[in-house]
């Protein structure tokens, strides 16, 4: 099951997502995740893991069970190096040990200091605030991206953690539209909003923290796991499924597509199994209810600054 981008590529609608992954514990997990069925996958040079992630591949292609026309790889662009865009996504693509990407995103819409490419850090002024850096606009990081397309570096580019406003500037001054927003987006935060606007104008969405950060985003942000909700714990019981699938299954049903992290075989594999059942309009509705317009991943603990105030 794909998403159909606007410019005619194929994006499979359920990723996995590698962020907070680390060393050997990748190639197990991307090998294992090949061998499920997964295609797509969400990376970044903020991870700081694209080459374990290329080695993964590269073992992948090495043994035959996938060729790189059958995956559809993702990764963005860091805060430091918006000016800098052709040289960070030739970084990313050699850690990676690929000849082009599939997906290249903005990270976020903010230019920092630059700290050198492929660095990704996230360099803070004497009040301990994110420098950002006002000499480098959007516009101008976006043109950046489309060159990535005539360059043969890229097959698709887009945005990531845009509102509703910076997609709007974005479509007003593209010559390529971006073909993906990943947001987060799930059901304690569901920015319908913002998910019927990119839809509107031939954006596809893709849910970057679809089951809400669980454990991992409790832990960082002390937020609240929409995972343990009354509500979807009954319909999970009603439909045979855990409350993942629940989730997940809903963001499909809203035509966004969803990169779920796990380190965890059986949670790889559950969170996959998602194409045998569906929703039905009457409980598609219900999850609308628990909306607590809940950010769960919150930067601003690390960068003294919050982007979305």
């Amino acid at each position: 099951m794909a998403v159909t981008l606007n410019n005619g590529f194929k994006m499979p609608i359920v990723g996995l997502g590698v962020w907070r992954m680390e060393g050997k514990e990748i190639t197990d997990l991307i090998i294992n995740a090949i061998n499920i069925g997964y295609r797509h996958f969400d990376c970044a040079a903020d991870y700081k893991n694209e080459a374990e992630v290329g080695e993964a591949l590269q073992e992948a292609f090495r043994n035959g069970l996938v060729k790189r026309e059958d995956l559809f790889i993702t990764t963005k662009l860091w805060n430091s190096d918006h000016g800098h865009v052709v040289e960070a996504c030739k970084d990313s693509l050699k850690k990676l040990q690929l000849e082009y990407l599939d997906l290249y995103l903005v990270h976020f819409p903010v230019a920092t200091k630059h700290t050198g490419v492929g660095t990704t850090d996230s360099a803070l002024d004497e009040d301990g605030v994110l420098d950002i850096d006002t000499t480098v606009s959007l516009e101008t990081t976006w043109h950046a991206m489309e060159d990535l397309i005539s360059l043969g570096l890229v097959r698709s580019i887009g945005i990531s953690n845009y509102d509703i406003f910076l997609t709007r500037d974005c479509l007003a001054y593209s010559k390529i539209k971006p073909a993906v927003n990943q947001i987060e987006t799930h059901p304690y935060f569901q920015r319908d909003s913002l998910v019927k606007f990119c839809l509107k104008h031939g954006i596809s969405v893709t849910a970057h923290t679809p089951l809400g950060g669980a454990v991992a985003n409790t832990e960082w942000f002390g937020s609240v796991s929409c995972l343990d909700d009354p509500l979807l714990k009954d319909l999970a019981k009603k439909y045979q499924r855990t409350v993942a699938q629940i989730v997940l299954r809903w963001g499909i049903q809203r035509n966004t597509a969803v990169v779920p992290k796990t380190s965890k075989p059986e949670r790889l594999k559950e969170n996959f199994q998602v194409f045998d059942f569906e929703l039905t309009k009457e409980d598609m509705d219900l999850i609308k209810t628990v909306d607590r317009k809940c950010r769960s991943n919150q930067p601003a603990k690390f960068w003294g600054i919050d982007l979305y105030a």
